[in-house]
């Protein structure tokens, strides 16, 4: 019943022409799955499901037939405090995680404390076979450790990840387009070095000329290093 109450609030948020929109950012998700909710509206429901039974329930009902119920369990997961059982809740749900938005939504709480334990956590999601597991783990280098807390050898950890899927190179070339905005010096040498494959190199290229964070000095060097098809 608690499955089919949330279910009932999902739809009462429906909006049909969002839903077709939305349908076409999604391509691995069966467009049948997708209800049709704008993320403001799923968020608010979090907020107000986050703490009771109902949502304890949710969590635990995996899996969830709809593209909006892995949206909120996400967000209901990433509302924890505690990063024990973020990670646990994350161990469960990550491979059940279908598409890059789902992925992408998933910020957790818990990390923003930066728990001396997160960065070994963080490999492990990078060394797995999953898709939406590794494209997690390089969002999380890129959301918690280009600042204040990086540390060059992340950098290797991301270029080692190997993976021909499109949703993990694209986050491969856009976590090193961060790091250009961000850790310039460090970056740039994967680049010059091409410790990165052509695809996701030339992507890294493309994201940081799009980039305002990166100056017009430094755009001008990255130009210079496309790499060309022999």
């Amino acid at each position: 019943m608690d499955m089919e109450n949330i279910q009932d609030r999902l739809f009462a948020l429906q909006d049909l022409d969002y839903r077709q929109f939305h349908a076409k950012l999604i391509p691995t998700v069966d467009p049948e799955r997708i209800i049709g909710v704008r993320t403001p509206a799923l968020r608010r429901l979090a907020k107000e499901l986050k703490g009771t039974a109902e949502a304890e329930a949710f969590l635990h009902a995996l899996p969830h037939h709809y593209y909006e119920e892995n949206n909120l369990h996400g967000l209901l997961l990433c509302a924890r405090s505690g990063y024990e059982e973020t990670v646990a809740g994350l161990e469960i749900f990550l491979p059940h995680v279908d598409n890059w938005a789902t992925c992408d939504l998933l910020s957790p709480k818990a990390f923003r404390t930066h728990p001396p334990q997160l960065p070994g956590q963080i490999r492990r999601w990078l060394d797995s076979d999953d898709t939406y597991t590794i494209r997690f783990g390089l969002g999380m280098l890129m959301s918690f450790y280009l600042d204040e807390y990086f540390r060059p050898e992340y950098l290797d950890w991301a270029a080692e990840v190997k993976s021909q899927e499109y949703y993990v190179r694209m986050m491969a070339a856009w976590y090193f387009a961060t790091a250009l905005a961000k850790q310039y010096d460090a970056a740039l040498p994967y680049l010059t070095s091409r410790r990165l494959e052509q695809w996701t190199h030339n992507k890294t290229i493309q994201k940081a000329l799009e980039s305002y964070r990166i100056t017009p000095e430094q755009k001008q060097v990255l130009r210079a290093l496309r790499w060309k098809n022999s």
